[in-house]
C-alpha cells in the first residue's frame, strides 16, 4: 500500500504564509508512505498516539507505539510504515510547511 491510503488532516490549513506544517496522520494498518524513500529540506517530528509505527531514517530502522516520539532532519532518506493491527494515529509537525 502506498501514500493514498493514509489520510493528513492539516491543522491551520487556511492560514496565510503559514510557516509551519502541523499534521494528524491516520495510517490504515499495513499503510506505508511508499517503497521509496522520502527527502526533502527542513526538520521533522512528531508524536505517536495510537498503533505501531515502524519509522526508517537512513540506516535506523525503530518501532514507536504510543507516547513515543520522533525528531530528525528530512533530508535523511526515511519512511513510516504502519506494522500494527489498529489505525495508527501520528500529530506531526515540519518545517519549512511542505503542505
Amino acid at each position: 500500500m502506498g501514500n493514498g491510503d493514509i489520510h493528513y488532516y492539516l491543522v491551520g490549513q487556511n492560514r496565510p504564509q503559514r510557516q509551519m506544517c502541523i499534521l494528524r496522520e491516520v495510517m490504515p494498518p499495513g499503510s506505508d508512505t511508499g517503497k521509496e524513500m522520502l527527502l526533502h529540506e527542513g526538520e521533522e517530528g512528531g508524536v505517536i498516539i495510537q498503533g505501531e509505527i515502524e519509522l526508517t531514517v537512513g540506516d535506523q530502522i525503530r518501532v514507536l507505539g504510543p507516547g513515543d516520539a520522533y525528531y530528525f532532519e528530512s533530508k535523511t532518506p526515511h519512511r513510516f510504515r504502519n506494522v500494527g493491527k489498529q489505525d495508527a494515529i501520528l500529530v506531526s509537525a515540519n518545517t519549512p510547511a511542505t503542505f
